[in-house]
């Protein structure tokens, strides 16, 4: 390599490395931008009754306040008392279970015995697995100041990312070689259609799953059945491991009662699950951007590795933008145009031996025909 090529390489290496040192401010940063992106939808919906973007906007982030003042005024103070109850529960739901596998044991025939699980074996088990996936997931939260001063620039950037969106984005388009700006400005737009579309959908399946839960539960007379319900409503953020995490605690409260409460407190969650895996997401998600259940887990991940709690809860809204500037630029400029043009050049190099090949003919049937 030349002199040149060196230097854009080392300035490549030098960029990712700047990248990853500052993963976390750029996590915050596209936080920013899925809240400013779902309360400018808010303020072009309102702009469409006829409103002035001024006021559309200062309605929508009026709205956006409210709504998290009536949710700690409505919801916090009974799911504080509730999950104090829950903690306090849980594991004594878990260890009635552990009573009862004892006592399945001694009715058990002893070439059994060995595999009957037991819950302390099972958490032991379990502890490197939770604390590996979650081990920087509280570096977050780790400190009063620091959450505060986090989410005081969440707040920050989503207001100056609201105020003038298209002064930003010309910006960030400015960043890539002119010839490629209108592209790009293309893909922000799929971008923002697939990022609008996950925000109304996974909204929507919060709220339908929570109320969906809490009237189960209600129903089944479980214990602390608000904090459960809003436990399951936020878990389903988590695509895969979210419903399957918040169906815990469920199990083990109603087990305090009775294992056939457990038993159908189960059902009543694979009824709501396959409720939303069936009905909610293919309607509300009808526009999304589709992504395969593996992909989806492989992204959770990667990003709860990297980025902890916080990049477990954007992985979803995270994978989509990344899909989608993936398949504009690397498979479709870049890959595709490589067959195009591998093909156009088959067809030259083919033109070209049929024209030669052509040529010889007619030299031969010359020299026949003098001959």
């Amino acid at each position: 390599m030349n002199l040149g090529q060196w230097i854009g390489l080392i300035a490549i290496v030098l960029s990712l490395y700047i990248l990853w040192q500052i993963r976390e401010v750029l996590l915050l940063m596209f936080a920013a931008v899925v809240l400013a992106a779902t309360l400018n939808r808010l303020a072009q919906n309102l702009e469409r009754l006829g409103m002035k973007r001024g006021v559309a906007v200062l309605l929508a982030v009026g709205i956006f306040f409210a709504g998290i003042i009536g949710f700690f005024l409505l919801i916090v103070p009974p799911f504080v008392q509730q999950f104090q109850e829950l903690t306090f529960r849980v594991p004594q739901g878990f260890q009635r279970f552990n009573t009862w596998l004892d006592e399945l044991k001694s009715y058990a025939p002893s070439q059994l015995t060995n595999y009957i699980p037991n819950i302390d074996s099972l958490v032991q088990q379990a502890q490197p697995f939770v604390n590996k996936l979650v081990g920087n997931s509280f570096a977050f939260v780790s400190g009063s100041l620091e959450v505060v001063v986090k989410i005081f620039l969440v707040l920050v950037l989503t207001g100056m990312l609201l105020a003038d969106p298209h002064a930003y984005r010309k910006v960030f388009v400015r960043l890539f070689p002119s010839f490629y700006r209108r592209r790009v400005d293309g893909i922000l737009d799929k971008c923002d259609d697939s990022l609008g579309g996950w925000i109304t959908g996974a909204g929507f399946a919060v709220l339908v799953v929570g109320l969906m839960s809490v009237i189960g539960l209600s129903i089944l007379r479980v214990r602390a059945a608000l904090a459960l319900a809003v436990l399951a409503g936020f878990m389903n953020l988590i695509p895969n491991i979210g419903p399957t995490l918040s169906v815990v605690p469920a199990m083990a409260i109603a087990l305090l009662d009775s294992p056939w409460k457990c038993v159908a407190v189960i059902v009543l969650y694979i009824f709501i699950q396959q409720v939303e895996t069936n009905f909610i997401t293919p309607v509300v998600m009808a526009h999304q951007v589709s992504l395969l259940p593996a992909v989806t887990l492989i992204a959770q991940l990667f990003f709860v590795t990297f980025f902890g709690f916080l990049g477990l809860f954007l992985a979803l809204p995270l994978t989509v933008v990344a899909k989608i500037w993936l398949q504009e630029v690397l498979i479709k400029d870049v890959l595709d145009e490589w067959r195009n043009d591998h093909q156009e050049h088959n067809q030259l190099v083919g033109s070209a031996a049929s024209a030669d090949l052509d040529e010889v003919t007619d030299n031969d049937d010359k020299n026949k025909a003098e001959n």
